[in-house]
C-alpha cells in the first residue's frame, strides 16, 4: 500500500492505493515511534540487561582511540585534542574534517561539497527542511523515522511505498516511477537498509539514479550502514559520487561504533544544494564541537583497523543469529542481511512483535517491534521485529533468548505458522 501525505492538493493521479491526509501547511509534531520502545525496555533507567535492540558497532573507549593513534603516529592530533580552544568552529564543520571525510569519496567531493553536523539525525531533517519543504517527495517504509517522515515533518507532501517481505524488501521500481508526480522533486532512499540489513542490487541502483534524472529528482541516501557490507563486493557506489542530485546521509555511530562522538554529515557534488543547506543549518546546531570534530578525525584516521574489528564482530553475531534462526526456524524467519549490524526477523509463534517484545522485556530482553519502523504496522510486518547484532556483548544477550524461546516453544507450537 502506498500512502500520500501532507498539505491538500488537487490531483487526477490519486488512486485506491493512496491516500492524502491534509491540509497540512504546517504539520505538528509527530510522536516518536520508538517512544513506546523506551518505556516498555526501561531506557529512562538504564534500560535492560539483555539488549538486542542497538543498531550501532561495537564502541571504542577514548583510551583505546588514542592508543590507535599513537600506535599511527598521529600525535599532533592527539595533542590538539588535548590543547584546542573551546571557541566556535565554523558553521558546517571545520575545514580539517571536511577534508578527511572527503577522502572516502571519489574526485567530485572535496571538502566544498561535505556539511558536517552534530549526528545524521539533523542532518535529514535538515536537508528535508531545505528541499523537501515546498515539492512533493517519495520515501519507503517501514524504516528509520526521522528518514522516512523528514520530509513530511518539513510540511511537504509525501508519498510513502511500502517494501514487502515477500519481495526481500527490495524496491519496486515500478512502484517508484507510478508514484513520481509533476513537482516531484525529492526521493530518500536508505541503503543499507534499516531494519533488514539488505542492500540493492548495483543495476537496479543504477536504475533509479536513471529514473530520477530524467525527472530532475534529488536522492537524498540515508548509508548510515554502508563500509559495514558483510562481502565488500557488495558495496554500492556512494550516492555523492554516483549522482549529481545525489547526496550521501553518514554518521559516525554505525560503522565505527562512534557514538558518543555526536558526528554526522552531508556529501554532495551539486554546490547549488551547499547554501540552501547552510541556510537552514544556521537555525539548528549550526557549529559541531571541537572535540567532536577531533575525535571524528582520530576514528577516520584509524578506520581501516576500526571497521575490521567491527566486520569481525558482526560476522561473528551473524553466525550466531544464523545458528539461532536455523534451530528455531519453524517459529522464526528472516530475510539474510548482508549489510550492518541489523536483521528484520519474523516470529511465526502466536504472538504479534509488540507482544513479543512486552514478554521478552518481562524477562529482561530487549528487542524492536514492528511499531518502532512505522507509524501504521501493516499486517505484513505486525509479527517482524528487528535485532541488532554489532556488540561484542550481543552473544549473552542471544543466548539469554535462547533460553527464553526453549521455555515457550511447546505452547508456540501449537499454533499454526505465519510464514
Amino acid at each position: 500500500i502506498n500512502a500520500e501525505y501532507g498539505r491538500s492538493r488537487s490531483s487526477s493521479m490519486q488512486t485506491d492505493s493512496s491516500r492524502l491526509v491534509g491540509p497540512q501547511p504546517n504539520p505538528s509534531p509527530r510522536e516518536p515511534w520508538s517512544k513506546k520502545h523506551k518505556r516498555v525496555t526501561k531506557a529512562g533507567g538504564g534500560g535492560l540487561p539483555f539488549s538486542l535492540s542497538n543498531s550501532f558497532a561495537e564502541p571504542l573507549t577514548q583510551l583505546e582511540l588514542t592508543e590507535l593513534c599513537e600506535a599511527r603516529g598521529h600525535t599532533a592530533l592527539l595533542n590538539e585534542y588535548q590543547t584546542h580552544g573551546l571557541g566556535y568552529t565554523p558553521n558546517g564543520g571545520s575545514l580539517d574534517l571536511r577534508e578527511e571525510i572527503a577522502q572516502l569519496y571519489g574526485s567530485l567531493i572535496n571538502a566544498e561539497n561535505v556539511l558536517v553536523f552534530a549526528g545524521a539525525q539533523v542532518a535529514l531533517q535538515t536537508a528535508a527542511m531545505a528541499l523537501a519543504r515546498d515539492c512533493h517527495s517519495i520515501v519507503f517504509g517501514p524504516g528509520y523515522q526521522s528518514t522516512v517522515e523528514g520530509p513530511l515533518h518539513a510540511g511537504g507532501r509525501v508519498t510513502q511505498i511500502q517494501l514487502r517481505a515477500s519481495n526481500s524488501w527490495q524496491i519496486d521500481m515500478l512502484e517508484v516511477e507510478a508514484a513520481i508526480q509533476s513537482d516531484t522533486g525529492y526521493l530518500v532512499l536508505n541503503e543499507p537498509y534499516n531494519p533488514a540489513g539488505t542492500l540493492m542490487p548495483i543495476q537496479k541502483q543504477a536504475e533509479l539514479v536513471s529514473l530520477c534524472s530524467r525527472h530532475n529528482i534529488t536522492i537524498m541516501c540515508d548509508e548510515v550502514y554502508r563500509l559495514l557490507e558483510h562481502d565488500p563486493a557488495d558495496r554500492l557506489p556512494a550516492m555523492a559520487d554516483l549522482y549529481r542530485r545525489g547526496i550521501s546521509c553518514v554518521t559516525m555511530s554505525k560503522p565505527w561504533g562512534a557514538c558518543g562522538v555526536t558526528i554526522g554529515w552531508l556529501a554532495f557534488q551539486d554546490l547549488s544544494l551547499r547554501q540552501r543547506l547552510v541556510d537552514t543549518q544556521y537555525f539548528g546546531t549550526a557549529c559541531p564541537s571541537r572535540a567532536s570534530e577531533l575525535q571524528a578525525m582520530m576514528v577516520l584516521k584509524t578506520s581501516s583497523c576500526i571497521l575490521n574489528k567491527n566486520l569481525a564482530i558482526i560476522r561473528r553475531n551473524k553466525k550466531l543469529l544464523q545458528d539461532f534462526i536455523t534451530t528455531w526456524s519453524d517459529l522464526f524467519h528472516w530475510t539474510k542481511p548482508v549489510a550492518g549490524a541489523v536483521a528484520f526477523v519474523k516470529f511465526l509463534g502466536p504472538l504479534s512483535s509488540e507482544q513479543l517484545g512486552a514478554e521478552l522485556a518481562e524477562a529482561g530482553i530487549s528487542i524492536k517491534p514492528a511499531y518502532c519502523f512505522s507509524e501504521h504496522v501493516t499486517p505484513e510486518t505486525a509479527d517482524y521485529f528487528r535485532v541488532g547484532f554489532g556488540e561484542d556483548k550481543m552473544p549473552a544477550a542471544l543466548a539469554e533468548l535462547s533460553k527464553f524461546v526453549e521455555r515457550h516453544s511447546a505452547r508456540w507450537r501449537g499454533t499454526a505458522s505465519k510464514l
